[in-house]
């Protein structure tokens, strides 16, 4: 594989002006596709074959009044004012005739006439009923809900939204947490490279790549119902990706250029070397986000894919647009930056790095780990142990209105219905009849809920073309743990609340929906886990020709995402972290597990391929394990370091936004990745190493002859090369390729 990436590499480096006109055209299409398309993304999430999902097919069927989406509407006074009070249920009703006229709205409720006003007379609960599903609910039909309660709002009463649609439920994702990321990005590079030219270029081939998956994410999703989150998810990924593939790749070109060799060589060199590692680093990341497939899901199969595209876009973008971009940028790459109190300083650490490595800082690490490894061993395992304490209390669930920050209208209106009516009517559940002839079957089962423990109120809502909807009030609110238990109870006892009557129930809408996917996230998990790590560990198998590297990689992941559930749950379930992170307390978000699993595993191989493939090209080289371990670390520290923290800030820039799911992501991501990078790839693996020595590298003999050798380090490659360099001299001399 590295002759094929050199080939490559050095077709790009000849082919420049093409290759970036073929990106930039790439970049072009897909912003005008988006554009074009109008597609946008939504948070709506659900799980074909659940029985919440069959009761929202059957409601669209049969009774489509019910089966779109919805807007609660909270009207409340303060003080001493009332919502009877004449001036304020003039401008309440007024609201409701004009939300009537809204079109697409299929229903709106008076909460006047459908006893939907408080004890105390400050707050009143209405809705409305739209035609479309939540996700096709305009943009325009919800500027008209806003638009048509300005009358309510003109007479003093504030106006709060919930529900599965409803004006402002769609944000446009801030740029701020870019913006940070690809500062403190270029900073890391700068200190690391000491030259502007080099430290700008991965974060440019990066931004071209993730503009690219950004924008064909956003035209297909005007076919295909894509998750806000997965936009986030592939924008970190791609970002981050992008930046550390092309960080691998020009570090080792720059080494190269500062021991004497010519730019394009040492452009195709590094692409057949540091690029071979890059590529199955990013198969592993790759492998892992398609993994989300197995679980069902289809918005979080359309996450996995999406992210997986960033992947892989980053990864063609460092194999070709890279190799271009040097060459045109030639020498420049070493041209160092002077500081006024350090002149000369950084290119006098560049030269160390390329000249002499084992006088580095991350060789005297790797040096130290070596002599150390039994207690930094245990030390490290004991750390990550305890940190992962907290996940054994992990809740799963889907985050309500609760979970937003008080500025938020849905957080606003959770409150006041709390405070007003009780939790359990921010979380009505809705049982669906299926089957029934006339009204009076219902009332039956109606009783029969309202006599089950945790339910607060049971009423009919609807009744039309053979199904009738009986709107359920828990007495908890839609993330208690006692809402689940009651939704499990209905169904427990379905046979005893539908009786002798013939009519089916089935339990949903939106809380029984996210209990749903909470349990099917949970029971996917196993199989998710067992597929990925499957299919990485022969991935990882086929790279370095032994099964123990594989073994130690995957326990290393094992070791580092358990403590980074361990510190998510610490922070945001247990509440921790409400006050630096602005949030509320509330369960784990259900995909987050299975989502950082995918990522945080895919990463982790990142690292272990950067480093054990320096130490293996070293061992190859010289037999010897301990002293490898020692050389392969210190030559891996810098780069791996560089890109783990750029990781790392990325990761945390997005916890300076207002969206409880996205500051849950970037920080589980941002632990994991750090805690992967420092404790277990840099410390961890090389002690383990020092201590096994050869042993690691075993493979039996019938592995060598039927398992190819890809030739991760690019030995093959570096010594036809060497061979080609010795017979150029010579009339019957062959180059690398003709090999």
């Amino acid at each position: 594989m590295s002759t094929y990436l050199f080939t490559l590499a050095r077709w790009a480096f000849r082919r420049r002006r093409l290759v970036l006109g073929l990106w930039l055209l790439a970049a072009v299409v897909a912003i005008v596709l988006a554009v074009a398309s109008g597609g946008k993304t939504d948070n709506t999430f659900t799980v074909p074959g659940t029985e919440s999902q069959q009761a929202a097919d059957l409601l669209k069927a049969k009774l489509p009044a019910l089966g779109g989406g919805q807007t609660q509407l909270v009207f409340a006074t303060h003080g001493t004012a009332k919502v009877t009070d004449p001036r304020y249920r003039a401008g309440i009703e007024t609201s409701i005739v004009r939300l009537r006229t809204v079109p697409g709205v299929a229903t709106v409720s008076d909460p006047f006439t459908a006893a939907g006003v408080s004890t105390n007379g400050q707050v009143a609960l209405g809705s409305v009923q739209y035609t479309a599903q939540a996700t096709d609910v305009t943009d325009a039909t919800l500027n008209a809900v806003s638009a048509a309660v300005v009358p309510a709002r003109d007479a003093g009463v504030e106006v709060e939204y919930s529900g599965s649609a409803y004006p402002g439920w769609r944000t446009a994702p801030s740029e701020l947490p870019e913006l940070i990321g690809l500062v403190v990005a270029f900073v890391i590079l700068l200190i690391t490279f000491g030259a502007l030219v080099a430290a700008g270029l991965p974060i440019l081939t990066a931004i071209i790549g993730i503009v690219i998956t950004l924008m064909a994410v956003t035209a297909l999703a005007s076919v295909v119902t894509i998750a806000s989150a997965s936009t986030t998810v592939a924008l970190m990924l791609g970002l981050s990706c992008g930046i550390d593939y092309g960080l691998f790749i020009l570090a080792r070109h720059r080494n190269q250029l500062l021991t004497g060799m010519e730019i394009e060589e040492s452009v195709a060199l590094a692409a057949g070397t540091a690029g071979s590692s890059v590529v199955f680093a990013a198969l592993t990341v790759i492998i892992a986000l398609c993994g989300l497939a197995v679980v069902g899901i289809p918005f979080l199969s359309v996450m996995g894919f999406a992210a997986a595209a960033a992947v892989l876009v980053a990864l063609l973008i460092a194999l070709t647009l890279l190799p271009a971009m040097l060459g045109f940028a030639g020498r420049k790459v070493a041209k160092f930056i002077n500081t006024p109190l350090r002149p000369g300083h950084h290119e006098d650490v560049a030269q160390i790095a390329a000249n002499e490595p084992a006088r580095t800082f991350g060789a005297r690490w790797a040096r130290f780990v070596v002599r150390r490894r039994h207690p930094l061993l245990v030390g490290g395992v004991l750390l990550l142990l305890v940190l992962a304490v907290p996940a054994l209390s992990m809740q799963l669930g889907l985050p309500s209105g609760s979970a937003k920050p008080t500025s938020d209208t849905q957080r606003r209106a959770y409150d006041l219905t709390t405070d007003a009516f009780g939790p359990g009517f921010n979380g009505p559940l809705l049982v669906v009849a299926d089957g029934v002839s006339r009204p009076a079957q219902v009332v039956p089962i109606a009783s029969a809920l309202r006599g089950l423990t945790g339910v607060a109120s049971a009423s009919q809502l609807a009744s039309a073309n053979g199904v009738a909807v009986v709107r359920v009030i828990p007495t908890t609110g839609p993330n208690d743990p006692a809402t689940a238990d009651l939704v499990n109870l209905i169904r427990h006892n379905r046979s005893t609340i539908e009786g002798s009557s013939g009519i089916r129930i089935l339990v949903g809408g939106t809380t029984a929906s996210n209990i749903d996917v909470s349990t099917k996230l949970s029971s996917a998990l196993p199989v998710f886990l067992v597929v990925v790590v499957g299919l990485a560990f022969i991935l990882l198998t086929l790279a370095f020709r032994t099964i123990l590297v594989p073994i130690k990689s995957i326990i290393g992941f094992l070791l580092s995402v358990a403590a980074a559930f361990g510190a998510e749950v610490a922070m945001f379930q247990w509440g921790w972290g409400k006050h630096v992170f602005g949030i509320t307390p509330t369960e784990t978000i259900s995909f987050l597990p299975i989502l950082t699993l995918a990522i945080i595993f895919g990463l982790s191989s990142d690292y272990e391929v950067f480093v054990v493939s320096r130490i293996k090209e070293d061992f190859t080289r010289t037999g010897e394990a301990r002293g490898a371990v020692e050389r392969g670390t210190g030559l891996a520290a810098r780069v791996v370091t560089a890109a783990a923290l750029i990781m790392f800030v990325i990761f945390v820039a997005f916890l300076l936004t207002n969206d409880p799911i996205v500051k849950a992501i970037g920080f589980s991501f941002a632990v994991g990745v750090f805690l992967d990078a420092f404790v277990v790839r840099l410390t961890l693996v090389p002690a383990v190493m020092a201590i096994v020595r050869a042993k690691l590298w075993y493979h039996p003999q019938w592995f060598a002859r039927y398992v190819p050798d890809p030739d991760i380090e690019g030995g093959r490659l570096q010594h036809r090369l060497s061979s080609a360099g010795k017979a150029a001299s010579h009339p019957t001399g062959a180059s690398p390729d003709e090999s």
